[in-house]
């Protein structure tokens, strides 16, 4: 491990303190106090930084996906890793809760069985699922926990969510191969992505992603055999996944 600079320790009632953390959170903090997305001036007077501590400091939590920047907006925002940990920290069930009539609706239109999946630090949860009460059917994932490559349902939060993308695609490009920006950015081009065969021979998967306040937050996924399931059916399902999301 390499030192720590002198700068970046205090002494509080005996424990000794890491400044730049200190630092970090309290910019945390003081996004989260306004809204969740806060200019660089007001970040930088409300933490007692100055500009360019504060733009430093920025600049790191956008790399690790704790804050980010949207296009034509000068605000940094609570980015998708931040609002993993609070997801982790106990909402799940309501999330469940509010997305059930979704998968209700798409799986009594659909026939196929439909399930929800959130990022759970650079892997894909299975929250909730609607088997398809068809023979042939894609069983229940409820608590699988997997990796993003390789599944519809990882492409959307790669896809939509550019703190997590940009991580995984740092750390793990050779594992998710030499197309994987390509599909990436035709998913967010499209708005949903699709899985034909790559996961599971004779398997054909549809995902789509739901958004609060503008920030992707789950996606919601449906599968079933490739006979039954063509691209140009899978697509066709899309929108309907998409606008019962958005009733939501």
């Amino acid at each position: 491990m390499g030192k720590l600079d002198a700068n970046d320790l205090n002494s509080a009632g005996g424990t000794r303190l890491i400044q730049s953390i200190e630092r970090a959170v309290a910019i945390l903090e003081t996004i989260a106090r306004e809204g969740g997305a806060a200019k660089l001036q007001r970040i930088a007077a409300a933490s007692r930084l100055g500009k360019t501590t504060a733009h430093n400091i920025l600049k790191t939590l956008d790399n690790l996906g704790y804050v980010h920047r949207r296009p034509g907006d000068m605000r940094y925002h609570l980015g998708g890793r931040i609002l993993n940990l609070a997801r982790i920290a106990g909402d799940d069930g309501a999330l469940r809760n509010r997305l059930r009539p979704a998968l209700e609706a798409i799986a009594a239109k659909t026939g196929e069985t439909v399930y929800l999946a959130v990022a759970s630090g650079d892997e894909v949860y299975y929250l909730d699922a609607i088997e398809s009460p068809q023979t042939l059917r894609t069983a229940s994932p409820i608590g699988v926990r997997e990796r993003l490559e390789g599944s519809a349902i990882g492409l959307v939060f790669l896809a939509f969510m550019p703190g997590l993308g940009q991580r995984v695609l740092a750390t793990r490009a050779d594992a998710l191969g030499p197309d994987i920006r390509a599909e990436m950015e035709n998913v967010a081009r499209v708005g949903f992505a699709l899985d034909l065969e790559n996961y599971l021979a004779g398997l054909h998967c549809v995902a789509v992603p739901w958004r609060e306040n503008g920030e992707v937050r789950a996606s919601i996924g449906l599968s079933g055999p490739a006979s039954r399931l063509p691209r140009h059916t899978l697509t066709d399902l899309a929108w309907l996944m998409l606008k019962e999301a958005e009733k939501i």
